[in-house]
């Protein structure tokens, strides 16, 4: 496994919108009023995501995994109880998600060129 994505909470789109630009951040992604995503040098992806109900303040924590499924088995024979398997998301990743002791979300997942190139990609460069 590899840490190469980050999604952290937030209260204010256009605010973290504002913040992440002002650090130097390319946006990739835009999906006002609830997310964007933005890739740093050397590929990793940070992105943010506004969250009602007090939630924002607590990390997302992507793991990359050649095989979510796989990594997912090996978790639970460890005695890791998962908050949901892996499954397909709409924006094609494969994912699964476990909280830790601190209450933070850690997910597992797979992105393919997805993750930098998805179809939306505001540029439209392809993979």
């Amino acid at each position: 496994m590899m840490l190469n994505h980050v999604t952290l909470p937030a209260h204010d789109y256009d605010a973290s919108l504002a913040f992440y630009t002002a650090l130097g951040l390319t946006q990739i992604v835009a999906a006002p009023p609830r997310y964007a995503r933005f890739e740093m040098d050397g590929g990793a992806t940070l992105s943010f995501e506004v969250i009602e109900g007090g939630r924002a303040g607590t990390a997302e924590t992507y793991l990359h995994c050649e095989d979510v499924d796989a990594a997912y088995a090996a978790a639970r024979s460890r005695g890791v109880v998962f908050d949901f398997a892996p499954r397909d998301e709409t924006y094609l990743w494969r994912r699964g998600g476990v909280t830790d002791p601190a209450g933070n979300l850690i997910i597992l997942y797979h992105a393919g060129t997805n993750q930098r190139f998805p179809p939306w990609r505001l540029d439209g460069l392809m993979a």
